[in-house]
Order: C-alpha cells, then structure tokens, then sequence
C-alpha cells in the first residue's frame, strides 16, 4: 500500500514537472521574432534643441550598450502636436528573450544611467502613462512587412 502511494506521487510529481517543462518550451521566445515597440513621450519646447544636438552626438558606450541588450532598429521622432506642444515617438524592435532582464542590465549600467540624467529632464511623461511608466508604450494595431 505505502509502495503504491509512493509511486502515484512520484508519477504526480513527474507529471507536474513535466508539465512545467512544456509550459517553458511554449512560453520560450521564438528564435528569430522580433518585437516591435512604439513609445511615446512629450519633450519640453524649451528642451528641444538640446535634445536634437545630445541625439546628434549620441555617446558611443549608450549606443553600445542599447545594441548589447538586444535592441536594433531604434528610431525618435518629433512632432508639435499643438502650438508649443510637441511629443516624442520611438520605436524599435527587440530580439533577446527576456526583455525585463535587458531593460534592468540596460539601467544599470553607469553610463547609460549618465545619459538619461541628460535627457530625461528633457522630457515630460504623458497624463495617461501607466504607473511605473516614463514613456508609454503602444499599442500595435497595424504591421506588414
């Protein structure tokens, strides 16, 4: 009796682990997808032109570092929304597969951390932003390649 409820617990515990694994198999990035990711932000007026002349000369080791965390593509546009109101749009594709843990590498790191200490007074989230947002990712509605 004991050796039966021993072996259905063990079988029990087999299949869970099994279980597990075929969860993390499906949940796994597919090799080659890309992410895409719009972001929006406002930039003060008056912060403009000094956002245009940091970006033009962007630091090497933020560029370096943005291409290590598995990101290519990036892209910052501007546009004045209404008179003396502008806002940020970027996008970019990522291709890692664990976009948290590249996010949390990326502001780690001290140079990058030096960057935005550049650019981020720049800027002004927008009122919908979400809890622990700074620029608000978009929804996607529309891709083809």
């Amino acid at each position: 009796m004991i050796a039966r409820r021993l072996l259905a617990a063990a079988a029990a515990i087999l299949a869970v682990a099994l279980a597990f694994v075929l969860v993390r198999m499906t949940v796994r990035k597919v090799p080659g997808r890309v992410e895409r990711y719009g972001m929006v932000i406002g930039v003060k007026p008056e912060k403009i032109e000094y956002y245009k002349k940091i970006h033009a000369a962007a630091w090497p080791g933020v560029l370096a570092k943005i291409k290590e965390c598995n990101i290519r593509n990036y892209s910052i546009y501007l546009r004045e929304i209404e008179k003396g109101q502008y806002l940020l749009f970027s996008y970019f594709e990522y291709t890692g597969d664990d976009f948290d843990a590249d996010m949390a590498r990326m502001a780690a790191d001290p140079e990058t951390r030096r960057w935005w200490a550049e650019t981020d007074p720049c800027q002004s989230p927008i009122p919908t932003r979400g809890a622990k947002e700074f620029w608000s990712r978009m929804d996607e509605v529309f891709h083809t390649d």
